[in-house]
């Protein structure tokens, strides 16, 4: 495939090949754990909102974790990386690239039918934090194009009753997620706080959360991902790296 001058081919997990902007978010560790995080329903219909160059979603369908995924993605630029990644991989029969601000977003006869919405939101509010000269960037990291409400809004119009929504996030603004979500009337159900290691506060939380479910959040131990004082990773973060799924791992801390 034809790469563009700022462009470049990453393989990363699942023997996914990405092609990536340099202008723009390259894949990182929130991104794998909250494809981790989703869980293994095949037969389910998804939406990625903010899906960047897709591969949350693809690795979400590489694990039979869904059966097809709407990427949402209001910079076209992106958009269209995500949309020639699912051809690279042989994905786009299971993937539909949407260039869409998600503020005003239906995708066709979809609303309301979704069994999961999942999503990496931008972290920093627009008037926070440094601007990077970089608009792409601007745009993924900060929320310019949409607020944390707007995220769960839509979330909430795509998704059936009962359906989930996961998102990972910044424990520093658990509060205002937490608001989102229930002002959206998606109940939290879960929460998982990442730590670098246990000398550190937690950096990203997992939450999922279900349209129209009923009071009652589960807190999960702390995962850390290194070892202290060292760079190796947990045995817990291990597994979840060799199997792209977090789930068991917080079942065995619960117990």
């Amino acid at each position: 495939m034809e790469l563009k001058d700022s462009e470049r081919i990453n393989e990363i997990n699942e023997g996914l090949r990405i092609i990536e902007s340099k202008k723009s978010l390259t894949f990182g560790t929130d991104a794998y754990l909250l494809s981790a995080y989703l869980p293994k329903k095949p037969n389910a219909v998804a939406a990625e909102l903010g899906c960047g160059s897709g591969v949350v979603s693809f690795l979400a369908l590489t694990k039979k974790k869904c059966r097809h995924v709407y990427g949402i993605e209001v910079q076209s630029s992106i958009c269209e990386i995500a949309k020639r990644n699912a051809e690279l991989n042989l994905l786009d029969k299971s993937f539909t690239a949407v260039n869409k601000d998600l503020r005003d977003c239906t995708i066709a006869d979809t609303a309301g039918e979704m069994d999961i919405v999942f999503s990496n939101p931008p972290y920093m509010k627009s008037s926070s934090g440094k601007l990077n000269e970089n608009e792409e960037k601007n745009l993924s990291r900060h929320e310019i194009c949409g607020d944390i409400n707007d995220f769960c809004k839509c979330a909430a119009r795509l998704l059936k009753f009962g359906g989930d929504f996961y998102a990972v996030y910044r424990p520093d603004r658990l509060a205002d997620l937490i608001y989102a979500l229930k002002s959206n009337k998606l109940e939290p159900k879960s929460v998982t706080f990442i730590y670098a290691n246990s000398h550190t506060p937690p950096s990203l939380l997992l939450i999922s959360s279900k349209l129209g479910g009923k009071s009652g959040m589960e807190i999960s131990k702390p995962l850390f991902i290194y070892k202290d004082g060292t760079s190796e990773y947990t045995e817990e973060f291990k597994k979840i790296y060799e199997n792209c799924d977090i789930t068991m791992e917080i079942k065995k801390i619960f117990r």
